[in-house]
């Protein structure tokens, strides 16, 4: 026979009634369902990344170019804007400048581009090397390939995965998470007052 379990919270008093069989059930089946290990949105979204950036290295690091997908958006800002801050980047990219400086200096330490003072003394300029520039042939041609599988991944989806993701950017652009949690967060509470 199963032991019989206090009320949740754990910290009701010691003498505190024990729940009716059903309740210590549905207690049972609550916590289970709290502590099962079942994936969450962010582990998910970062396993995603993983299988697609980690897949994306392995045929950049195959191709012999010494290219990470990270340094892409960067070039391609630079290819369409010339030679740009790294605040202008971080803008047109949609990341924060700190992520754009950090991107920024390791194409730096690899002279996949240069740096140069801007107009004020805080200030830098990106602008591409010639080591980067002929580069871009090969680079245009593996981002075809990657634009294709990407293509074809959409395709075997019940959903494109491309349609999806700017639907979930645009819906958080409108409403952030962090809005969304301390709305629910607020339901919760109201509920478990009820």
């Amino acid at each position: 026979m199963a032991t019989p379990i206090k009320p949740y919270p754990s910290s009701a008093p010691a003498d505190a009634p024990l729940l009716p069989a059903h309740a210590q059930l549905q207690q049972r089946l609550y916590i289970s369902a709290m502590t099962q290990p079942t994936p969450t949105l962010g582990t998910l979204v970062r396993h995603l990344i993983e299988l697609l950036d980690g897949d994306l290295e392995a045929v950049y690091a195959a191709s012999g170019l010494g290219w990470r997908p990270r340094y892409t958006p960067v070039l391609r800002t630079l290819m369409r804007l010339g030679p740009t801050s790294i605040k202008t980047l971080a803008h047109e990219i949609g990341i924060t400048h700190s992520a754009a400086s950090q991107t920024i200096a390791q194409m730096d330490k690899a002279r996949l581009i240069a740096l140069k003072p801007g107009t004020d003394a805080r200030e830098r300029i990106v602008v591409l090397t010639a080591k980067t520039k002929k580069m871009i042939p090969a680079l245009q041609h593996q981002w075809a390939a990657t634009n294709a599988a990407a293509a074809q991944l959409d395709a075997e989806l019940s959903s494109p995965l491309s349609a999806i993701l700017k639907e979930a950017i645009a819906a958080l652009n409108q409403r952030p998470f962090a809005t969304r949690i301390n709305s629910a967060a607020e339901m919760l509470r109201s509920e478990h007052t009820l």
